[in-house]
């Protein structure tokens, strides 16, 4: 019998991504910008090819992350099982130093205000965040960005690794694009699996993974479980921390951060459901390049009246199931067949998913003399395409090129049948039709890719008050809030003031301002005070309440 979950889950456009980084620095601003976090990115950018952030952490040969098969064919941990963290629970020895992400540091910037009078300029000298000492600066999250296929750091990708020296030698001459990450919230995360004291969990609800700071004893295992690196240690704080995708945002259906920043407009936010009874088979299937179709398997059509019978009799609410009815990540996955997960091999089922990129081929094709619009000419370039196939397929579908061809050729078509509609030429069907596609599909296809409003691109269902006793947002606080906590007191971390609850009436005036189509709601102006144009003179109107004789 069916068991119906259900799973916000994330599709990012990598063909939008102009690696602005924007995403990273209101993610940091929002969430990590406390002492203890200074090298932790829950969103992150990165250029491939590359070493990645951490460094090499797609190698899991090193350092052991996800799920493997043991000799019965049953899920173990890579790093092995409860034992095996018995006897390293003092002493991980499969973890990133602090050298394969960065020492953080500052500016002795009071060298250059209090240096005597002398010939030469004074230099403010970089000091570690964490020792104080003078320190050298040699790494950082961002340091490779823009150097793809450089001889430096091309050789470090652990994907080039694996690839055939023809690839490499065609690499090498070609290419790079962005990829951006954050935590996968898996349907099988490793990372909960792996934590001794039960402090990582996956919310019933809605399917984030969460750590719960009142739990956490900082054994860091969850970093080793970690196949993605994307769970971090608070060096100042003893606890784990790590992407909560927003968790009081998305409650009342205001998307995450980073997707709400994105110049690009390439990230999708919507609803899946699942069937949780077919996971552990799905994620034991012996074949990883079978992986991909596996976990398609898993998600469930929530058109499907017997879904819809089965979810509504698991507790799934009306309105979450029409949001899984109108979710673009169901629309990207199944209907248009687009989205690809991040290495499905680590067994871990993740639910943030990629389109990936159709690198530049019209310009090489009006090189050699052909239309590089025509659609014939753009599939017989996919395989000699600047960014190889194969390199795509060891991130998205565990070495399988076919179901990357696929998706390729649907963005090429879309392109190709598009270029005929908007130039007033009559709309060639044959060109859908040969990725087993029609032009009504690929027509809103493109509307989702390219012009779809806010609501169709983020399509998030509000959290129910019964629920209540479910979620972080409690009348007595958030479990991640404490003195110094990982910023859950409002928006914009500790600098927002005393840790609090969360107030959900925030985030819903938030959601109001942004729908609203006044710059400034007049019912609103009384009450803001406007330092911006303050001269410095007086009190600015509003600053302090009036007195009553002035009422």
């Amino acid at each position: 019998m069916t068991r119906v979950m259900a799973q916000l889950a994330m599709v990012m456009n990598l063909d939008k991504c102009i690696g602005c980084h924007t995403c990273s620095v209101t993610c940091k601003q929002a969430w990590t910008n406390r002492s203890g976090t200074e090298y932790v990115w829950f969103n992150n950018v990165e250029t491939r090819p590359g070493q990645g952030y951490p460094r090499t952490y797609q190698d899991q040969e090193k350092w052991q992350g996800g799920w493997e098969l043991n000799g019965r064919g049953r899920l173990r941990l890579k790093a092995g099982g409860r034992l095996r963290k018995l006897l390293s629970i003092f002493a991980n020895p499969v973890m990133p130093s602090i050298q394969d992400y960065y020492e953080p540091w500052t500016y002795d910037y009071d060298r250059l205000f209090s240096a005597p009078v002398q010939d030469s300029t004074p230099v403010a000298r970089p000091r570690s965040l964490i020792s104080g000492a003078p320190t050298k600066i040699t790494w950082s999250a961002n340091w490779d960005d823009n150097l793809a296929g450089a001889p430096e750091l091309a050789p470090a990708d652990p994907i080039l690794r694996r690839m055939s020296d023809q690839v490499k030698l065609e690499f090498e001459r070609a290419f790079m694009f962005y990829l951006p990450r954050i935590c996968e919230h898996c349907l099988n995360p490793s990372c909960v699996a792996s934590c001794p004291s039960g402090a990582m969990y996956k919310r019933s609800e809605d399917g984030i993974v969460l750590v719960d700071q009142d739990r956490c004893r900082g054994w860091r295992m969850c970093v080793t479980g970690c196949p993605y690196k994307k769970v971090y240690f608070n060096h100042k704080t003893g606890k784990a921390e790590k992407c909560t995708f927003c968790y009081p945002r998305v409650e009342v259906g205001i998307p995450t951060v980073c997707s709400e920043t994105c110049v690009g407009r390439l990230r999708y936010i919507g609803l899946i459901l699942y069937d949780a009874d077919r996971v552990i088979d799905a994620a034991t299937v012996p074949d990883e390049k079978d992986l991909f179709e596996a976990q398609k398997g898993v998600l469930l059509d929530p058109h499907d009246p017997e879904v819809i019978a089965a979810a509504r009799r698991d507790g799934i609410p009306e309105d979450w199931l029409e949001a899984a009815r109108r979710s673009p990540i169901h629309k990207l996955i199944f209907e248009y067949g687009l989205a690809l997960p991040l290495h499905p091999e680590f067994r871990t089922m993740p639910m943030v998913w990629y389109i990936p990129p159709l690198s530049p081929v019209v310009d090489a094709l009006a090189g050699t003399g052909h239309d590089g619009e025509e659609a014939g000419n753009l599939f017989g370039a996919i395989d000699s395409l600047r960014i190889p196939v194969e390199y795509l397929a060891e991130l998205f579908t565990a070495g399988d090129p076919e179901p990357v061809r696929d998706v390729l050729r649907r963005l090429a078509a879309m392109r190709s049948y598009m270029r005929r509609v908007n130039l007033g030429r009559a709309p060639r069907e044959s060109i859908a039709a040969a990725v087993g596609m029609t032009g009504e599909q690929i027509e809103q296809m493109h509307r989702l890719l390219a012009i779809a409003p806010y609501d169709e691109r983020y399509v998030i269902p509000k959290a129910h008050a019964e629920q209540g006793a479910q979620l972080e947002e409690l009348a007595t606080g958030c479990s991640l809030d404490y003195d110094g906590g990982p910023g859950m007191s409002g928006p914009f971390g500790e600098a927002s003031g005393q840790p609090r609850p969360v107030a959900v009436e925030t985030f819903h005036a938030l959601k109001e301002r942004q729908e609203s189509g006044a710059l400034v709601d007049p019912a609103d102006r009384e009450g803001r005070v406007n330092l911006l144009n303050w001269d410095g003179k007086g009190l600015p109107t509003g600053l302090f309440p009036r007195k009553k004789e002035d009422r």
